[in-house]
């Protein structure tokens, strides 16, 4: 059971990559989550949140205005995305998906839904909540189709970024926000065993999708059914000894039996209580992106990449080896605050070129404080990477500099081996900072080595802190 990183022999773990190390002869029990992909602030995540939401709500309007055959039409183009090998554990992915026959079948779900009727659904995850026969398999499935133009302008960026090769083939139908339709188109993917494949980035996969109707009627539904009863004292109202009055689940369960139909009708009665359970989601959703897809051990890949470092040479025959280790390592310290790494995108017309640039995600965090507190732009991040052996000096300074601009954002790392003179490399970024060209950070051996030990030393949380203080030394100094 290969994993994509070992078929093309990237030598990194699931921690020091952007996208899902899937398994190239079966799939792997994750999901894409809508609503996960709703939630990060970048122009990539919004590009696939605006897809999702417009056809989603095509299909509902053609449904509520009695045009059954342009709603047909939509669905008729979903196909089973074997691509990802995400979803229910399939051996060699030939599992029953998104199909014509599955497809027709949302159709009849969604057309008899009341929820669609009345308009009361807000975006495709609240299916799960309220549409008998949709849940997160078919979920994530039908948002694989709908974003499948995002997830190829992402599988280029990740194969460019790791060299990996590719391969222009057919790529299947894709979704078009400005006409509405369906375009079929070729692309350049990755083959593995001879079939093409789609990266999805980990920041918008779950185990569990964050919509849940079982955890809405649990959680909050209940409890609201609870508190109702004790509070006009139905028959559901039990008498303890000590006169203390109770409702029991059982009870509200077997009165509330859970349905999505009855789900629909206590949440069109109680918009409040689903509005709780929307708000409730908007909290867990940081939580969840720090989740790890894999069992790996965070303090062995920590303890490695330190080794790594130390045993890479200075100078510039071992450049591309020092790039290729920084690109995961800036993986495992940043994400899930920073995402999306794009080796040397060019920039004002292609004339300028930066070695790595990452999304900025962060819904906390020094990387979130920078924009809204400091009013330092920063939707993206630059990250570049010498492999000197002498001091990085003005020149460094002054070419990351001049590649920052504010729509883009003003800060970057600067990775480099060794600084003699660190006090006077510290003042150069404070002058360039005071002078308002930007903020530069040092990543040089010494600090990338006390974040990953900080990893190592299962001191994970400590990150952001440690992050803070090079972001002070600059800005506060």
């Amino acid at each position: 059971m290969a994993r994509i990183s070992e078929y093309f022999n990237l030598g990194k773990t699931q921690s020091e990559l952007d996208f899902v190390d899937v398994f190239t002869d079966r799939d792997i029990r994750l999901f894409i989550d809508p609503y996960a992909v709703s939630l990060l602030p970048g122009k990539w995540s919004q590009d696939a949140h605006g897809l999702l939401m417009t056809f989603f709500q095509k299909v509902i309007d053609s449904i509520r205005s009695n045009r059954a055959p342009d709603a047909r039409e939509l669905l008729s183009h979903l196909s089973e995305p074997e691509e990802t090998r995400l979803g229910m554990t399939r051996e060699g992915s030939d599992g029953a998906g998104v199909g014509p026959a599955q497809a027709a079948a949302i159709y009849q779900a969604l057309a008899k839904s009341s929820a669609v009727k009345h308009g009361f659904l807000n975006a495709l995850e609240e299916c799960e909540l309220m549409i008998p026969g949709v849940g997160q398999d078919k979920i994530s499935d039908l948002s694989t189709n709908i974003i499948r133009s995002k997830l190829i302008e992402y599988t280029n960026e990740q194969c460019l970024l790791h060299d990996i090769p590719t391969q222009n083939v057919a790529a299947g139908a894709v979704f078009s926000q400005d006409s509405h339709t369906w375009e079929g188109v070729y692309a350049d993917l990755p083959i593995v065993n001879g079939a093409s494949l789609l990266m999805v980035p980990k920041a918008i996969v779950r185990f569990r999708s964050l919509y849940d109707h079982q955890q809405y009627y649990r959680q909050f539904v209940l409890n609201y059914l609870r508190a109702e009863a004790l509070s006009a004292g139905s028959s559901l109202v039990r008498a303890l000894k000590n006169g203390k009055r109770v409702v029991y689940k059982k009870d509200l369960q077997a009165e509330f039996p859970c349905s999505k139909e009855f789900l629909f009708e206590f949440s069109q009665k109680r918009p409040e209580v689903l509005e709780d359970y929307r708000e409730s989601l908007k909290r867990l959703h940081a939580k969840g992106q720090k989740s790890l897809l894999s069992t790996e051990d965070q303090a062995e890949v920590a303890a490695a990449l330190r080794q790594s470092l130390r045993n890479i040479p200075v100078g510039t025959d071992a450049a591309t080896q020092y790039h290729r280790l920084m690109i995961g390592v800036v993986e495992m310290v940043f994400y899930p605050q920073l995402i999306r790494p794009v080796k040397e995108r060019e920039i004002h017309q292609g004339r300028k070129r930066i070695d790595i640039v990452m999304e900025n995600a962060a819904s906390e965090g020094i990387f979130l404080r920078l924009p809204n507190v400091r009013r330092v732009p920063c939707a993206y991040v630059a990250i570049e990477c010498k492999n000197y052996s002498s001091d990085v000096a003005n020149p460094e300074l002054d070419q990351l500099a001049g590649r920052f601009s504010f729509q883009k954002g003003k800060v970057g790392f600067l990775c480099c081996r060794n600084i003699n003179n660190r006090e006077l490399f510290l003042e150069r970024c404070r002058d360039t900072f005071r002078d308002d060209r930007g903020l530069i950070v040092l990543l040089d051996d010494q600090v990338v080595d006390e974040l990953l030990s900080l990893i190592e030393r299962h001191r994970r949380d400590d990150l952001d802190a440690r992050i803070s203080e090079l972001v002070n030394q600059v800005c506060l100094a």
